[in-house]
């Protein structure tokens, strides 16, 4: 699609549509595991139906998604590990966070990635990413202080799952790959081995009691299918956004997503109890995420511009 050729209110659907399905997959997600606990089984769920959606959609041509190859599978393993480890952990952290602190740990992601490097030696980063992400940390130390309804197991989970984007980068087992297919290969790869932990763990069959007693809520009901549904809702707009705009609308998107999550966040689904500390470090933690997109997207326009 021609961007230059793409009507206005095009641009604007498919920015509004990533923008609302960003935002919705969170609060989803803690509606569904407010009422049922049963994270893994709700992660099972998850990842049948998005390998589901996958299948049908390429064989009615909806997606170029390629089929499954078995020597790409084994590359994938790991990977597929990492990815439900890091959905299971956001997962298990959303019972005990709130959504504001949950989004601004998650908001840490780069600087597990910059501590990673250190270790693995992966170039150099500018001041102002360095500077941005210590203010991201700085804003959720401090908002954790004045977070009264803490809760050290969600926070330590929370942070685990920021890890994710830091192992699959160091595999490099998903280069070549679409964001469809990657998807496709973790639901795929993992179910057996979810289904293995559904069954250690003792979740099953008591999991799936609760959810057939729990489906007779219109209201769970709804809420648990569109937990199932949003991961592919998400990608699918995700692209759309970025086909449509561009990288730089996409990526303004997601921060300005994550200030609206986290502003209704302090309302929605049980609230927050309002601090100064909490506030104040929230709106630091924010900043420091604002400033980091600034710097990143600065980087980028540099080394294109840099003469090959």
């Amino acid at each position: 699609m021609d961007k230059d050729v793409t009507p206005p209110y095009h641009s604007l659907f498919a920015a509004l549509s990533y923008g609302i399905a960003s935002m919705a997959m969170v609060f989803i997600n803690k509606a569904v595991v407010m009422e049922y606990a049963y994270s893994m089984t709700l992660l099972t769920l998850q990842q049948m139906a998005t390998a589901l959606l996958i299948h049908c959609g390429r064989l009615m041509g909806w997606t170029r998604a390629k089929g499954l190859n078995v020597d790409t599978a084994k590359k994938l393993i790991l990977v597929s590990l990492f990815y439900n480890a890091n959905v299971a952990f956001a997962l298990a952290s959303l019972k005990g966070v709130n959504i504001p602190m949950y989004i601004a740990i998650k908001r840490l992601t780069p600087l597990a990635v910059l501590i990673a490097g250190l270790f693995y030696k992966k170039g150099k980063h500018s001041k102002q990413v360095i500077l941005s992400v210590s203010l991201t940390a700085a804003g959720v130390m401090i908002a954790a202080l004045g977070d009264f309804s803490f809760d050290l197991l969600g926070y330590i989970m929370a942070l685990v799952s920021t890890m994710y984007l830091v192992l699959v980068e160091r595999s490099g087992a998903e280069d070549g790959l679409s964001s469809i297919e990657i998807m496709f290969y973790n639901s795929l790869l993992s179910l057996p081995f979810l289904a293995f932990l559904i069954i250690v763990t003792g979740e099953f069959p008591s999991s799936l009691s609760l959810l057939y007693a729990k489906s007779a809520s219109i209201y769970f009901f709804v809420m648990f299918v569109l937990s199932l549904v949003m991961g592919i809702i998400l990608n699918y707009t995700m692209f759309l956004c970025t086909i449509v705009n561009s990288a730089l609308t996409t990526t303004i998107v997601g921060v300005l997503k994550g200030v609206g999550s986290t502003t209704l966040g302090f309302f929605l689904l049980g609230g927050v109890e309002v601090h100064f500390l909490n506030v104040s470090g929230l709106v630091i933690n924010t900043l420091g995420g604002l400033w980091y997109s600034l710097a990143k997207y600065q980087e980028k326009l540099r080394r294109t511009a840099i003469p090959r």
